[in-house]
């Protein structure tokens, strides 16, 4: 305990302060990573909003949440996401109307002031915008252009080494202590030095007898 609270000691602000934002830049890394790829996991779909036929309920730039349903689910009044030809090209505008004998839906943005020209097949259905995000949509695109891709493998390679390399540079030091400590402990005592005699008088010599 004491041992830990020295290291803790220890740690001056610069040190604090790189730890500081080492944490959230991984957080908001994992934030990243749970609302593009995490929310699939429980059946939700990302697309960005390009265009501003839905605005303002869909502003361009933000992210539409979209969980797929059957078209029986679908009511009037409900934004839907389809595709709109066979090239996979999405669109999402609100309900007006529901032909169930012949399966179309007949749809509007909220920006625009007339029914779309087309109306829906339900086999063209993708699903319902359960919530939006702004402006990630931005970012989202931007990850998804050479560029980007790029910059985010290089980020996250950066990020992964600030977090991993001072755990690595800590073990490295502990493993060293413990060496040294480990040898010092093997090492043989050393003997004490022998006493010094004490100096020898020589004894006065007698007179020769007379």
């Amino acid at each position: 305990m004491e041992k830990d609270k020295n290291e803790r000691k220890k740690k001056t602000p610069g040190k604090i302060l790189g730890d500081l934002f080492t944490t959230v830049i991984m957080l908001a890394v994992v934030a990243l990573l749970i609302l593009f790829f995490g929310v699939r996991l429980v059946g939700l779909t990302p697309y960005a909003v390009q265009t501003a036929s839905m605005e303002p309920t869909y502003p361009v730039g933000c992210v539409i949440y979209v969980k797929h349903v059957s078209g029986a689910e679908v009511k009037v009044g409900d934004p839907i996401t389809y595709t709109i030809n066979s090239n996979g090209l999405l669109a999402t505008h609100r309900v007006v109307q529901i032909d169930k004998d012949r399966q179309l839906f007949y749809t509007k943005g909220d920006a625009a002031e007339s029914t779309d020209a087309t109306p829906v097949p339900w086999s063209a259905l993708v699903g319902i915008p359960k919530f939006s995000i702004p402006r990630l949509g931005y970012l989202a695109q931007y990850v998804a252009s050479k560029q980007g891709r790029v910059i985010a493998v290089t980020a996250a390679a950066i990020l992964l080494v600030l977090a991993i390399f001072p755990q690595l540079l800590q073990s490295a030091e502990k493993s060293d202590k413990k060496k040294a400590s480990e040898k010092a402990a093997a090492a043989p005592p050393q003997a004490d030095p022998a006493p010094s005699l004490p100096a020898q008088e020589t004894p006065p010599e007698a007179d020769p007898p007379k």
